[in-house]
């Protein structure tokens, strides 16, 4: 079945606001509490969810194999994405690097798994590298080099897509939502140890509440299960092709909420990295290596910030 244009708008449209959303949460609050609290919040509310639909919870290795996703999916990608932006890492940069999940998860499931990578995905690989060092030159260029901020994304990018990996071969049928709200939950002790990291300062608490909310509810609740529907409807591949329009969504939202403007290096690596996820897409025939649902977002989603 094709997606429906109505649901790829709204689950692309969520997935890029997450990423405004969260850079306004880390203006308002320190992002360890910031974080923490959206974790206790989307545990919650996952674990309603996944109950009320009667979805089944994984029991015993796979229960294990649930955490180790959760937490490099959730925490790593969180925790490295909060803090990037709190040292003045552009959403929209953060959203780029994300956004080659689809790519990476592809790289790692070639070296960890041995699957095959066409010559397709190498060329996509090789634009996705390009996209990424051309949006972080001017970055590069006003710090004299590569710093801890500039690296935090790609740490993202490396859990959220060794999660995915993991996932593909340890969690194949299931249910998504008990596995979320299982690797949120493991998470929450990791974003209370970030906490402690730095002093815990909320400079506007109402921004902060409306954030939180809102990050709980677009993004780790209604993001994820449209995500979810969309899988169902239309398979994962056509699915991640999303991820080539979420960056030039999430740099047009932030743009508009915050006031941000991309620079020329940004707006370049925007297009080189939508042209790297379209051009690393699998055909209909081959079963898709990237079949996980981030978060966002992220849920992550998913991979979503």
């Amino acid at each position: 079945m094709r997606l429906q244009p109505r649901l790829a708008v709204t689950v692309a449209f969520l997935y890029a606001l997450g990423y405004p959303v969260g850079a306004l949460g880390v203006e308002a609050m320190a992002p360890g509490p910031l974080l923490t609290a959206r974790f206790v919040l989307s545990a919650i509310a996952l674990a309603v969810i996944a109950r009320v639909s009667g979805a089944w919870w994984p029991r015993g290795t796979q229960l294990r194999d649930a955490v180790v996703v959760g937490l490099l999916t959730e925490a790593v990608q969180f925790i490295s994405c909060y803090e990037a932006m709190r040292l003045g890492v552009s959403p929209v940069l953060v959203a780029l690097v994300v956004a080659m999940n689809p790519l990476a998860t592809t790289l790692l499931a070639a070296v960890l798994l041995g699957e095959r990578v066409s010559a397709r995905r190498v060329v996509a690989l090789v634009l996705a590298l390009v996209a990424v060092v051309v949006a972080f030159a001017g970055r590069v260029a006003d710090v004299g080099g590569l710093d801890s901020a500039s690296l935090a994304p790609l740490v993202a990018l490396l859990g959220l897509s060794l999660g995915g990996v993991l996932q593909q071969r340890r969690l194949v049928g299931v249910d998504a939502v008990p596995v979320s709200a299982i690797g949120v939950t493991a998470s929450i002790p990791f974003a209370v140890a970030f906490s402690l990291t730095a002093p815990v300062e909320v400079y506007d608490a109402r921004q902060a509440l409306l954030s939180v909310l809102a990050m709980v509810v677009l993004s780790s609740v209604l993001g994820m299960t449209l995500y979810l529907h969309a899988v169902k409807q239309a398979g994962a591949a056509q699915v991640a092709m999303l991820f080539a329009v979420i960056p030039s969504g999430a740099a047009l939202l932030t743009w508009l909420l915050i006031g941000t403007r991309p620079d020329l290096g940004v707006l370049v690596g925007l297009v080189i990295g939508a042209l790297a996820c379209v051009v690393g897409r699998e055909s209909r025939r081959r079963r898709p290596t990237g079949d996980v649902g981030v978060p966002a977002p992220a849920a992550s989603v998913g991979a979503h910030t």
